[in-house]
């Protein structure tokens, strides 16, 4: 049985490691958590043990570099994700981020993976403006615009995706408008989505996903979490070889949740 390589420090519990009986023989595999003490306030650390857990599954090797304010960017990614946070939290994170801009529109150009939560979907978005109306500027990576308001949606989601249904859950104060050549990553079937009036959520262009869901997200949804490592195995390895996982829990309460959401 692998171990985890020591760039990994203790992202992985070693009871996940230990349930893998493959061999970590397909290459490694790169993923950067971004500001994962300011932007994952919602349990969106779940989803980099998610796919950490889900390569080492697959026989891949995971390697996980958590990149905070003011420190190095890793030599290598093939993967990044980032996770909510509050409106403190973003403002701590914006000079690191306007450091790493041009980077992160280069590997999102490149069509390198990358999934974005809530704080960081807003962020990657074209701006957010307060309640207040102060426009804070985003990366433009994805043509979206945030307004803030005194209204909360929250509540369970059921979305119909390119990655077939996905499930989840939201809380957000932030009301999200898509340009008008954007597409969404999803079209809402049970929830309040991007803004609650338009029927979309999140937003995609090529690799890069944003979505207000939580959940965290991708343990709740194995083939959104695969469809994310299948394109960056191939862009680190050459191939996407997958391994057999049993996905029956996760696949079952994913089913249970749409047919008590949906009827």
């Amino acid at each position: 049985m692998s171990a985890l390589p020591p760039e990994f420090g203790d992202g992985l519990p070693s009871a996940i490691t230990g349930l893998a009986d493959v061999p970590a023989d397909k290459g490694e595999v790169h993923v950067v958590h971004l500001y994962p003490r300011e932007m994952s306030i919602y349990g969106d650390l779940g989803n980099t043990r998610c796919l950490a857990a889900r390569l080492r599954w697959h026989g891949y090797t995971p390697v996980v570099h958590d990149h905070h304010p003011g420190g190095p960017w890793p030599a290598r990614a093939d993967l990044v994700l980032g996770g909510g946070g509050q409106d403190s939290g973003q403002l701590r994170v914006q000079d690191d981020l306007a450091t790493n801009a041009d980077r992160l529109r280069g590997l999102a150009e490149d069509g390198v993976p990358m999934l974005m939560i809530c704080g960081m979907y807003q962020l990657f978005g074209e701006a957010f403006i307060t309640v207040e109306g102060a426009r804070l500027p985003g990366l433009g990576i994805l043509d979206v615009t945030t307004r803030g308001n005194e209204t909360r949606m929250i509540g369970p989601v059921v979305l119909d995706t390119e990655f077939g249904s996905v499930v989840g859950y939201e809380n957000h104060s932030g009301s999200t408008v898509l340009g008008p050549d954007q597409g969404a990553f999803g079209r809402v079937r049970h929830g309040h989505g991007n803004n609650g009036a338009d029927g979309t959520e999140g937003a995609r262009v090529s690799n890069v996903v944003g979505s207000y869901l939580h959940g965290p997200v991708l343990p709740a949804n194995p083939e959104l979490a695969d469809g994310l490592l299948r394109i960056a195995a191939e862009r680190a390895t050459g191939e996407w070889a997958p391994g057999v996982v049993d996905d029956t829990v996760a696949l079952e309460a994913h089913d249970r949740q749409v047919r008590r959401l949906l009827g």
